[in-house]
């Protein structure tokens, strides 16, 4: 089973959007797909159409065997947030083994499902620490602007903590660039310096195509329709589609 982190230490990178994007592509494609929500405000669950109070993300960090839910007519399986995630850090701030909490979790998921998403908080604390640390590899989506390069320069530190203390095996998957527009040379000029930065200084790989601006994204959200089935041809579902090539192959 393989676990992937779409993980930012940065807001506004379309992580949410990412991570539904893959993970229902991903099930399309007839991979058993689960994902689980760290993030506290709880974005994912709403478009997976998640039921917290039937089981939750903080309940199974807090050792409950929880039953992955599904919809129909979404077919991906997820754990949901819950606001209580959001005191997670000081509920569990001198507890041993905290930060292994998820991983020890996910061992009772291993034989059901192919692929896991995590959803993570675009914040440093315990839930992005037990989602990189039960990990297998780590998806980095960013937007190509000024604010790039810090916060991937932010989020190696802590990937780099983890792989000592943590998760030596944890690898980066690769850096995707998400709402793309190649309309003006300043938007164009900053994707391939983020992209040589990425690549060059910190041996980071980034997914060869990135994601284009498209409305179809925001509207499936919305409908809370797969991307994958809401708008298949769309300029992001088919720019997802490559990047899931790279990630599990076409």
């Amino acid at each position: 089973m393989r676990v992937f982190s779409i993980s930012s230490q940065k807001g506004g990178t379309a992580k949410t959007t990412t991570t539904a994007a893959l993970a229902t592509g991903a099930t399309h494609r007839g991979l058993r797909t689960l994902c689980i929500d760290l993030d506290p405000q709880g974005s994912l669950t709403t478009i997976l159409r998640g039921r917290p109070e039937e089981g939750n993300s903080y309940r199974l960090l807090k050792g409950q065997r929880v039953k992955p839910q599904t919809e129909t007519g979404v077919d991906t399986y997820i754990i949901p947030a819950a606001l209580e995630l959001a005191g997670l850090d000081a509920e569990l701030a001198n507890t041993p083994g905290r930060d292994n909490r998820l991983r020890n979790a996910l061992e009772a998921y291993k034989e059901e499902f192919d692929l896991v998403f995590i959803d993570t908080a675009p914040t440093l604390g315990t839930l992005l620490i037990n989602a990189l640390t039960a990990s297998t590899d780590v998806i980095i989506p960013v937007q190509a602007d000024m604010f790039a390069s810090q916060s991937l320069y932010q989020l190696k530190g802590t990937i780099d903590q983890v792989r000592q203390f943590c998760n030596p095996e944890l690898r980066v998957a690769g850096v995707l660039f998400t709402r793309y527009s190649a309309r003006t040379t300043l938007a164009r000029s900053m994707w391939e310096k983020t992209y040589n930065m990425a690549e060059e200084k910190l041996g980071y790989h980034c997914f060869r195509h990135p994601i284009r601006e498209g409305v179809a994204a925001k509207e499936a959200q919305t409908l809370r329709v797969p991307l994958i089935r809401y708008s298949p041809k769309s300029n992001p579902c088919q720019d997802y589609e490559k990047a899931l090539d790279e990630i599990i192959g076409g």
